[in-house]
């Protein structure tokens, strides 16, 4: 099918940047809308941004102007550039994606999910 491999995540002070990636591997007939999760310690998982084949982006309140999604779908590859970061931040940042999966000849619909990246923000 398809996996999704994220990496970029680390320790970081307060104020400081990190940049992920994301990148899609398998067998990918299309990948459509691409979005970047996390989930902090104790809460639920939350939508942080996401961004269309069309270039269209959207970010949650919390980290709009700090952050910026981008995708580079000749590598399929989706990054999150994260700058002034705050220790609110912190958390397991997830790769997700919405697309098409060939098997056999035959192309099925799927919601891909990567394994997670840790981003820890000090103050």
């Amino acid at each position: 099918q398809v996996q999704l491999v994220e990496s970029g995540g680390g320790l970081v002070q307060a104020g400081g940047s990190l940049r992920l990636s994301c990148v899609a591997s398998g067998q990918l007939f299309m990948i459509n809308v691409m979005r970047w999760y996390r989930q902090a310690p104790g809460k639920q998982r939350e939508l942080v941004a996401s961004i269309t084949t069309h270039g269209n982006t959207n970010y949650t309140d919390s980290v709009k102007g700090r952050f910026t999604i981008s995708r580079d779908d000749a590598k399929n590859t989706m990054y999150l550039q994260m700058n002034s970061l705050k220790p609110e931040d912190t958390g397991v940042y997830y790769c997700n994606a919405d697309g098409f999966h060939s098997t056999y000849g035959d192309v099925y619909a799927g919601d891909y999910w990567g394994q997670g990246t840790q981003v820890s923000v000090s103050s």
